[in-house]
């Protein structure tokens, strides 16, 4: 049977994918390895606000998502390196559109969170 993806119902697995996507770090890390494969450390030091514990979390949500891969090279110390994979790929321009709106509208938004906390005080 052939189920349509809702992802206005709780319990449809299409809410998880939305929820990764949509979360505070997974278009950060994206826009970080569109570029090409990146080391953990590279992304820690990228990303600003984000602690060791989340992006693990994070980088294990999106490898598990089959978003990114991870290599480890046989090296000493081991050297990791995340990429997109073919179908994180995808996300790449989806998520420099909310980049860009985002660029081209903060401004807007903090404007009118000014306009409503001076009202609610």
């Amino acid at each position: 049977m052939l189920v349509f993806p809702d992802l206005y119902a709780e319990t449809c697995p299409s809410r998880k994918v939305l929820d990764r996507i949509g979360d505070k770090w997974t278009p950060l890390i994206f826009g970080m390895l569109e570029n090409g494969p990146r080391r953990f450390s590279e992304l820690q030091r990228s990303i600003g606000g984000i602690s060791q514990k989340m992006l693990t979390q994070t980088l294990r949500g999106m490898e598990r998502d089959g978003l990114i891969r991870r290599t480890v090279y046989p090296e000493v110390p081991p050297r990791v390196e995340y990429q997109l994979t073919p179908l994180g790929e995808t996300m790449c321009e989806p998520i420099k559109a909310i980049f860009k709106w985002t660029e081209d509208h903060y401004t807007e938004v903090v404007a009118a969170q000014m306009q409503y906390d001076s009202r609610e005080a």
